[in-house]
């Protein structure tokens, strides 16, 4: 049975125009991420997305629309599936903690420049291809949740 996980593509809008993404780096593994984590038993994914990023940001977040997900192997060989969320940042500060000890916000460019798997930036990429062609950065109404 595979690993079922939440994430999202935490986004924000700079006065200049430019749209940044939040990437983080976690301790353990030492690479630039994408908030994501393991789902709860009976919890769906868009609540784990929104818990997971809150815990390894400090963000509490508004879904956007659905990234879809990626279907891969972890580094321990087991099967993962990850669903993941564009983004809207509401309220939080970052506090470097055990498991994530920074983050970035970037645009996108520099965002998937630094981002260690090849399946984080698949994931950018539609956040980003998302996002501008629904316009959904300040102005669209979010479809999702609140957490």
């Amino acid at each position: 049975m595979a690993v079922r996980a939440g994430g999202g593509v935490v986004c924000r809008l700079q006065p200049s125009g430019v749209i940044e993404a939040a990437v983080i780096h976690r301790r353990a593994s030492a690479d630039w991420t994408l908030p994501k984590g393991k789902l709860y038993q009976g919890e769906t994914p868009e609540q784990g997305a929104l818990r997971e990023v809150k815990e390894e940001t400090g963000f509490r977040c508004q879904l956007l629309r659905s990234l879809g997900s990626i279907d891969y192997n972890d580094r321990r060989g087991r099967r993962k599936i990850a669903f993941y969320w564009l983004m809207r940042r509401l309220s939080g500060r970052f506090q470097p903690g055990e498991e994530v000890d920074h983050l970035l916000w970037l645009p996108f460019e520099a965002a998937a420049e630094l981002l260690h798997h090849e399946r984080d930036q698949v994931v950018l990429q539609r956040a980003r291809v998302s996002g501008m062609v629904a316009g959904l950065w300040l102005s669209a109404e979010p479809v999702g949740r609140l957490a």
